[in-house]
């Protein structure tokens, strides 16, 4: 329900900026640029479904496997004492537990490829303990704001695009985004632990949270010491093992459990055909309300407000020119790149709002796209409080990335 009226504002506002600009200027341009949109988003959906199709086939094939191998079962018992408290309504032990685990495993290593066909598994296996099939359940709301604030120990993908664009440092900001994601994480993750009065101080949790914080400060501990050159190296083979691992042990434990791994496999593979095909009405859909929205100007105007509200306050404006990627973040993770990339080669890749930008791309996750996907796969049309649960933990992760930036950089 609160996608439908988002969505509807969405278009409403694209429709009536593209009028106002329309009538300002007398060109039509703009209403040009609209429709353009339209059509260039709902091809991107569908290309964006399609090019999921192939990853969901590996994924759902390799989860197969360790379905039916044990290796699941295993995961899920292994994460059941921390996994249980936060999700109360799921059975002890049950599988969904093991892609839980593994699809937030995959996020925090920056896997996105891997963590959406674990993730999709795991809202599945979400929907069938659920009681109301429209409805979205307590689980399926933890586990929807814990993907949304996006906690990333490695951000690969913005060292990368740092690189490719000559920064003196490419590495600058893998500690920012490391700060700003664990933020982004907790409040999230307590914010709904609250709203669903889940005991937070209960041994198990505290002492989750508690390695966790360790984890995220040793990193920044071991990080800052190294070169960059070795913190690139090390995050890509760390990364590049632990992916290998997975895929290796769920073989090897399909083999001795003696299934069949082949078909295991395939009928894997076919459930992911399956889950890709379902996920493009949702898809496109976000998609043609988020181009409309940007390309009309609505975005900008928001923007241009957003830096005049921060100087007119007295505030420091060195960051306004990344606010742009703030704001499509949740919206749209090609967006938000795009945002990124446009401020880095306007500014230069060394430029205090360019560090900045990238500390929020990697900050957080998408929160409008994840709804989309992940409810759409399996029915769901009444989200209840997950999405400002999730734009919270992305406005926590934003916060703090602009907040971090000044510390590390200005």
């Amino acid at each position: 329900m609160v996608l439908n009226y988002i969505w509807i504002c969405l278009l409403l506002i694209a429709v009536i900026v593209s009028i106002v600009n329309w009538l300002v200027t007398g060109s039509v341009d703009v209403l040009s640029a609209v429709m353009q949109s339209m059509f260039d988003s709902a091809k991107s959906g569908f290309e964006i479904s399609i090019g999921l199709t192939g990853v969901l086939a590996l994924w759902l094939g390799i989860l197969k496997i360790g379905e039916r191998g044990g290796a699941v079962s295993s995961l899920a018992k292994f994460s059941a004492p921390f996994f249980s408290k936060l999700f109360p309504e799921v059975p002890q032990n049950h599988p969904v537990m093991g892609s839980i685990f593994m699809n937030i495993s995959a996020n925090m290593l920056g896997l996105d490829n891997a963590a959406t066909p674990m993730g999709l598994k795991a809202m599945k296996e979400l929907q069938e303990l659920n009681h109301n099939s429209e409805r979205a359940s307590n689980a399926m709301v933890m586990f929807l704001v814990l993907n949304t604030s996006g906690l990333t120990l490695i951000p690969i993908t913005v060292m990368s695009y740092r690189a490719q664009f000559g920064a003196a440092n490419p590495t600058d900001v893998f500690l920012p985004i490391l700060i700003a994601t664990y933020t982004s994480s907790l409040v999230g993750l307590v914010a709904t632990a609250i709203s669903q009065k889940i005991n937070l101080f209960q041994p198990v949790i505290i002492g989750t949270l508690g390695v966790l914080t360790a984890l995220v400060v040793g990193m920044v501990v071991l990080f800052s010491n190294m070169e960059p050159e070795s913190v690139k190296v090390w995050s890509s083979v760390i990364t590049a093992l632990l992916l290998f691992a997975i895929i290796v042990s769920f073989i090897i434990v399909g083999m001795v459990r003696k299934i069949n791994v082949y078909e295991a496999f395939v009928d894997g593979a076919k459930d992911g055909f399956k889950t890709a095909v379902g996920i493009i009405p949702y898809l496109i859909a976000i998609l043609v309300a988020i181009g409309m929205f940007r390309a009309s100007g609505a975005m900008g105007l928001f923007a241009d407000g957003c830096a005049w509200l921060f100087g007119a306050l007295g505030c420091n404006t060195d960051f306004v020119d990344a606010i742009p990627t703030a704001l499509m973040k949740p919206l749209s993770g090609s967006g938000a790149r795009g945002m990124m990339l446009s401020t880095m080669e306007t500014l230069g890749p060394d430029a205090f709002a360019t560090k900045v930008a990238c500390t929020i791309q990697g900050a957080t996750d998408t929160t409008f796209y994840i709804l989309a996907v992940y409810f759409g796969s399996v029915g769901i049309t009444k989200t209840r409080n997950a999405l400002p649960l999730g734009l919270l933990a992305d406005l926590a992760g934003i916060v703090a990335a602009i907040l971090v930036s000044y510390v590390f950089f200005h």
